[in-house]
């Protein structure tokens, strides 16, 4: 069963887990379940996504029950109206706050402006050795994107030399694989937090949260935060 975070009679919202595809893809024909189908067969009824996630990414992911709710709601997340904040783990001791303008290239090569915001919460040194450290560094951020691009977070953190942990495409290899050989972690410890928008029905203002998952959680209590 997912997890409903939120719903009334015109949105839903789950926390999604980590490995979870939003919808079938070409590029992922391994997978055999989909939130979208889980959600639509729990509920009983015929819902789509106003946004993305990645398939490695956990966290809030919104539904529409309709379809005139659902293109007010892409045209929020297209305005920028709708204020994400996801929670990430990151090699290294990141800066207490950071302003990311860095831009990014589409696969069809096209340059497409990217903004992302974030501010350090907590950080961690591990009595573990890796490589020629003694010692291995940790920070628990808080990001906010302001545009949403492909893979942005991924991206920019990997750009600014804190990749997140787990993260296999953009993220650091050694940590990847120190954190598999060491705590059998291999999730990517990104999670979508929180999202805050006015209702397109009623016009209340709704701010969703949704907690971290269990393996995002087991390393934190690792980094004893």
């Amino acid at each position: 069963m997912l997890e409903i975070v939120y719903q009334d009679d015109h949105l839903i919202a789950i926390n999604k887990p980590h490995g979870l595809l939003v919808h079938r893809s070409s590029i992922a024909s391994d997978a055999k379940e989909f939130a979208l189908q889980l959600l639509r067969d729990q509920v009983g009824r015929h819902v789509s996504p106003v946004h993305r996630l990645d398939r490695k990414t956990g966290g809030l992911l919104l539904f529409a029950f309709d379809k005139d709710v659902e293109i007010a709601m892409h045209q929020q997340f297209k305005n920028g109206e709708v204020i994400k904040k996801y929670l990430a783990i990151l090699r290294g001791y990141a800066p207490d706050q950071l302003d990311i303008d860095y831009p990014l290239v589409k696969e069809n090569g096209a340059i497409q402006e990217a903004f992302t915001s974030f501010v350090t919460l907590k950080r961690a040194e591990i009595d573990v050795a890796l490589g020629k450290h003694p010692t291995s560094r940790y920070s628990l951020v808080e990001a906010t994107p302001t545009t949403g691009r492909m893979h942005q977070l991924r991206k920019h953190f990997a750009h600014i030399f804190y990749p997140i942990i787990g993260d296999r495409k953009h993220g650091c290899n050694k940590q990847n694989k120190f954190f598999k050989e060491q705590w059998e972690m291999t999730t990517m410890l990104l999670h979508a937090s929180e999202l805050s928008f006015k209702h397109p029905v009623s016009g209340l203002q709704i701010d969703l949260k949704a907690p971290v998952q269990s393996e995002f959680l087991r390393m934190m209590e690792l980094m004893k935060w």
